[in-house]
């Protein structure tokens, strides 16, 4: 249904008049919606201008003007927060298109190095900045974990299907990743719940028999914290604590037995978290691997297209970021800030008026961030 809503949303486009390398700013919830827009822009070479559903209607229109945007998703209580663009609800986006073909649409020719979104990441003070990312950045960043996926596709049937809860806006690369580009590769579903509240997300993963929860390390906090209190209102945590202690060296399925209790708040389809945009507390990782479960961290920034470096999910090293993904280079500077290149790096920033490189000595990138290498890599 997601692609049939593209491909109609697609011949929208055209029928507006809306073309390669014109805009639409793609400001809501997480849903289904969202998904099927972004895939009918990528299907026409219309850049797609994602801004987080909690922005201000200022910073949303500063964008808007930037990207000279001739369409935006919206919820329609916020139509006439950007005046002089149309706009269409996700509630309405079915209707809407309704009166085109939901027939496979042949997408206009596409270079690697055309853009695919411009990405706003801040501007609170001053004139916002987006990251222009292309068709190949993406594709530089899949291609990798494709080809690591095709190793192991003979177990998925172990656990299909598997079911992604994905709780990281889709106006973040990293949540585009895990809510639209990586799931169908492990023909996956994703389920988009806009809450915070750790009880809701526990009946969510229960009640949808989610297999991978996508979040921010304090979530993970948010959920840890909440099954502590549990076991103190209880009158369990002393008992907890003594099976945390003996479980720090358990197999796995030892683990798992233990704390079935636990696990069974989850639904015995829950199996693993990804984390990122953070780092993640070294006590909540612990605690979610002596629980049975797997935690799985990744690295990276809007600028390399999300990913530059991810933990294996069979082979993961605790208190990492994992190894760089092939495709590209890191290397650490005098100071230990991290610099990385390839085909992930951004081909610019864009300020409303030029397109300025983010790279610079040999086409290198510094993220700003400090790290450290083990002998594994």
């Amino acid at each position: 249904r997601v692609s049939e809503v593209a491909y109609q949303f697609a011949r929208e486009l055209s029928a507006r008049n809306i073309v390669k390398g014109d805009a639409v700013l793609l400001w809501s919830p997480n849903c289904a919606e969202w998904v099927a827009v972004f895939l009918g822009c990528a299907l026409t070479g219309v850049l797609a201008v994602p801004v987080d559903d909690a922005s201000s209607t200022d910073f949303a229109r500063r964008i808007s003007e930037q990207a000279r945007t001739k369409l935006v998703l919206c919820p329609r209580d916020r139509a006439s927060l950007l005046p002089g663009v149309p706009c269409v609800d996700p509630a309405d986006l079915s209707a809407a298109v309704g009166n085109h073909s939901a027939g496979r649409f042949r997408p206009v020719a596409i270079q690697p190095s055309d853009p695919l979104e411009i990405v706003f990441t801040s501007g609170t003070t001053a004139e916002p900045k987006g990251v222009v990312l292309t068709h190949s950045n993406v594709n530089g960043n899949v291609a990798p974990i494709a080809d690591e996926i095709a190793k192991y596709r003979k177990y998925e049937r172990l656990v299909h299907p598997l079911r992604f809860l994905n709780l990281l806006p889709l106006s973040h690369v990293f949540g585009q990743f895990l809510g639209i580009f990586l799931p169908p590769l492990l023909g996956a579903t994703v389920v988009f719940e806009n809450t915070f509240n750790p009880t809701e997300i526990i009946t969510a993963i229960h009640r949808e028999r989610v297999s991978v929860l996508v979040a921010v390390p304090r979530l993970l906090e948010s959920l840890k914290l909440k099954i502590e209190r549990d076991l103190e209102e209880g009158g369990r945590r002393e008992v907890f604590a003594a099976a945390y202690r003996r479980a720090a060296n358990q197999h796995f399925l030892r683990r798992w037995w233990t704390f079935r209790r636990i696990r069974s708040q989850f639904g015995w389809k829950f199996l693993a978290m990804i984390s990122g945009g953070a780092a993640l507390d070294r006590d909540t990782e612990e605690f979610w691997h002596r629980l049975g479960y797997a935690v799985v961290q990744g690295y990276g920034l809007t600028e390399t297209t999300s990913l530059i470096s991810l933990n294996h999910p069979f082979h993961t090293s605790r208190g990492s970021i994992g190894k760089v993904l092939p495709g590209r280079e890191v290397r650490l500077a005098g100071d230990g800030e991290i610099l990385v290149r390839g085909s992930g790096v951004a081909s610019g920033r864009w300020d409303g008026r030029e397109l300025a490189p983010v790279t610079r000595d040999e086409g290198w990138y510094r993220t700003g961030d400090l790290g450290a290498l083990d002998e594994e890599g």
